[in-house]
């Protein structure tokens, strides 16, 4: 029993090892989501703009569009910020904001600043539609159909590389679909 006690350290340095490679395997961007083909949930938020104005999933609705999650407290945010500036204008795709977690005025300012790529934005101070939603974090893009059914969620910054080999090719994809 003694020598099973000695190679015990040995076991659990093996098991966390393979833990952590396991790990590693794992692409962070590739967060499951149990939202995936399941309608938006049900809403009633105000828009960022106009406080008056609320806003539901069936806004959402329509056409097939990318649900930017982002903030102003979000670094990365502002990194991809250009870039759905460009979708917007370029491609136009309607990208619709729902902000996260922050200030009303700072995001606005951000907007004037920036820049503003939203058809529109749901301020969500405190963070009820993002916890519905399953974000972990900021940024997080959703695309979501014609009927407000999330199709697919992207975890990180949006880029060229993520656009042209992963959002547009999905939202072709759902925009032939009915």
């Amino acid at each position: 029993m003694k020598r099973v006690l000695l190679f015990l350290p040995l076991i659990i340095a093996a098991a966390i090892g393979v833990i952590l490679f396991w790990g590693l395997g794992n692409d962070p961007t590739k967060l499951d989501s149990a939202r995936i083909d399941d309608p938006l949930p049900l809403f009633s938020l105000p828009s960022l703009q106009n406080p008056e104005r609320l806003l539901s999933q069936e806004d959402v609705k329509g056409k097939v569009s990318l649900l930017n999650v982002w903030a102003t407290w979000c670094p990365s945010c502002r990194v991809e910020h250009p870039y759905l500036l460009k979708i917007a204008k370029q491609y136009g795709v309607p990208v619709i904001g729902l902000n996260y977690k922050d200030e009303r005025e700072s995001a606005k300012n951000w907007l004037v600043q920036l820049g503003n790529p939203y058809l529109f934005n749901i301020f969500d101070e405190k963070g009820k539609l993002g916890l519905d939603l399953g974000v972990y974090g900021a940024p997080e893009t959703y695309i979501v159909d014609k009927k407000g059914i999330v199709r697919y969620r992207h975890v990180g910054v949006v880029d060229e590389q993520v656009w042209k080999s992963i959002l547009e090719p999905r939202i072709k994809q759902y925009s032939k679909q009915g």
